[in-house]
């Protein structure tokens, strides 16, 4: 009788759900959201389904308003040539200029009200809302939805996600863009440990990349650190259920910080900082963010020990989304492959990382650790770009290594970093130029059904990637590589070019390409040898794109030779 009386009331609610959106639009048909059926990723195990009582968190991104305003504000804050130039809005600028209709909030808000949700809470530009639910409201209120609990990665994490696609109520599509916290995993490290080089002699040779070898190659002297007087700071976020320790810190800073000022912990914590192992991923990022930016307070945005339904990619852009007053230089190193994400999913992030430039942020983005990609479509090859890497909005960094790997010497490729063209953005006018010039000129353009090369391209730029000492759990580790390491890199050197500019009155960088296709690299090194590394198959035999002079999709316009940099983007 019991279990009778709870399908009735699970009837009910269902009903009610769909008189409440018949009532809003006049429609109760339901039309699928436009998001994929759940691949399950290698290493991911199921336990089963969820208890029908247990609490969720969901996520709910609401349609926002004057989106193509949006991005010509961009356009006029980050163009050098234009009046309003580093006039950058207020957090509270945005939020007027984007946040829902009074209808879509309302709309929205009965709708889940009516499900039962609890404990509702939305950021500033109120483009969000994310809300408690049971699993058994959640599965009423997202038609075809089914929750199970998964467990995988490297640390074992437990998550809870629907192995299949959700529906919304017709009347709900004008309003809602995506529910997240259903559907995407955790990605896991693409940072690899390289076999030591061999080599005879030792005689004036490096045992791999340190900060000093760093500064060295980049051109940067004791004096190039924060002045530790300006409000100026910089972070890295952490998506991959790793965290640092600071005695990890202290440790490296020992050992490889003697030579110039810094600061040997981190200023802030956003987030929850778990307990146990450091991750190597996490060490890299603070270890080399703080010694490239050397004495410059940071910050860092921590996602373990999150609840098992929420998506820590999309908490950190709800942060940003949250707070007026944030770090001017964020670095990032997690990706996607582009096809593994819902058009709905991508674009909106997309616009997140709108509202980030038109705020003065600089955002930079690793370009991934697998050269140009590949993936069959349709029987045939194609290279596999990644997202956020091939956003027009963001900064993605490629690597490169030493030509000889114990000298601090000229750069090469290295044969992992990241690049190729979007299928999903289409090429941002400011670097149309420098794409049909690396087409037309290089000699090593693969077949063209590999890519489209009208879409977004990147890298934008690089930095060493290859052979890097970390400390992790109290352990120096050597050869560590990947495009992880490059990112924190190149954002450490932007901060201390903000602090030049803070300190002469000017504002923050914030949103760099068009700048820096403008000035046509200047102020780096061209990297114009080797290739990356794509599908292994007759026609292209494993090589990508190739470096050459000027940009090309491999390590863009090439690494930072710190002096000339600076000169090129103090002024004004």
């Amino acid at each position: 009788m019991t279990a009778d009386l709870q399908k009735g009331r699970m009837r009910l609610q269902a009903c009610f759900l769909g008189l409440l959106a018949l009532f809003v639009t006049g429609k109760c048909s339901y039309s699928p959201e436009p998001d994929q059926q759940l691949a399950l990723p290698p290493g991911w195990v199921s336990l089963g389904r969820v208890d029908s009582e247990e609490e969720l968190s969901l996520t709910f991104a609401l349609r926002q308003q004057n989106v193509e305003r949006l991005s010509k504000l961009v356009q006029a804050v980050s163009d050098p040539g234009s009046p309003r130039y580093g006039k950058y809005l207020t957090l509270e600028d945005v939020a007027e200029l984007v946040r829902p209709s009074p209808l879509t909030f309302r709309t929205v808000q009965k709708w889940l009200l009516a499900a039962g949700a609890q404990n509702c809470h939305s950021v500033t530009t109120r483009d969000f809302l994310t809300c408690w639910l049971s699993v058994r409201q959640a599965e009423l209120l997202l038609s075809g939805a089914e929750f199970h609990r998964y467990v995988g990665g490297p640390g074992e994490i437990h998550v809870i996600r629907s192995p299949r696609p959700y529906q919304l109520p017709k009347a709900l599509a004008p309003h809602v863009d995506f529910v997240g916290g259903l559907h995407r995993f955790p990605p896991t490290s693409s940072l690899r440990q390289r076999p030591e080089p061999q080599v005879s002699g030792t005689v004036g040779l490096h045992l791999g990349v340190t900060p000093s070898v760093i500064r060295q190659r980049y051109n940067l002297t004791a004096q190039d650190v924060g002045s530790g007087t300006t409000n100026n700071s910089q972070a890295c976020a952490q998506f991959l259920e790793q965290y640092f320790h600071d005695s990890d810190l202290a440790e490296f800073m020992r050992l490889f910080g003697g030579n110039f000022a810094h600061q040997a912990s981190v200023a802030r914590v956003v987030g929850q900082q778990g307990r146990g192992r450091a991750g190597i991923e996490a060490s890299l990022d603070v270890e080399y963010l703080m010694s490239a930016g050397a004495n410059i307070s940071t910050w860092v945005y921590s996602s373990p020990g999150r609840h098992e339904s929420q998506e820590p990619f999309l908490q950190w852009l709800l942060v940003l989304s949250n707070e007026s007053a944030l770090p001017h230089v964020h670095t990032v190193s997690y990706g996607d492959d582009e096809d593994s994400l819902s058009s709905a999913y991508i674009q909106r992030v997309n616009t997140e990382f709108m509202k980030a430039a038109a705020r003065g942020l600089t955002l930079l983005f690793a370009s991934g650790d697998s050269g140009a990609g590949c993936w069959s479509v349709s029987g045939r090859h194609q290279f596999r770009p990644s997202f956020p890497a091939s956003s027009p909005y963001v900064t993605t960094v490629g690597g490169t290594s030493f030509q000889n790997p114990f000298r601090v010497t000229n750069e090469i490729v290295d044969y992992i970093s990241g690049g190729g063209f979007s299928n999903v953005f289409p090429q941002p006018s400011y670097q149309e130029e420098a794409v049909a010039q690396f087409l037309s000129s290089s000699p090593h353009v693969p077949p063209s059904s590999y890519f489209n090369a009208s879409g977004r391209a990147y890298p934008d730029v690089a930095a060493l990637s290859d052979g890097y000492w970390v400390v992790s759990n109290s352990v120096p580790i050597p050869w560590v590589s990947g495009t992880s390491a490059s990112t924190p890199v190149f954002g450490g050197l932007l901060s201390l070019i903000n602090e030049h500019r803070i300190l002469s009155g000017r504002p923050p960088l914030g949103f760099l390409n068009p700048r820096l296709y403008k000035q046509r690299g200047a102020g780096l090194f061209d990297v114009t040898h080797g290739c990356h590394e794509s599908c292994l198959n007759e026609e292209v035999q494993g090589q990508g794109f190739c470096s050459g002079p000027g940009w090309d999709p491999v390590t863009g316009w090439g690494t930072p030779n710190f002096p000339a940099l600076l000169k090129t983007l103090i002024n004004p």
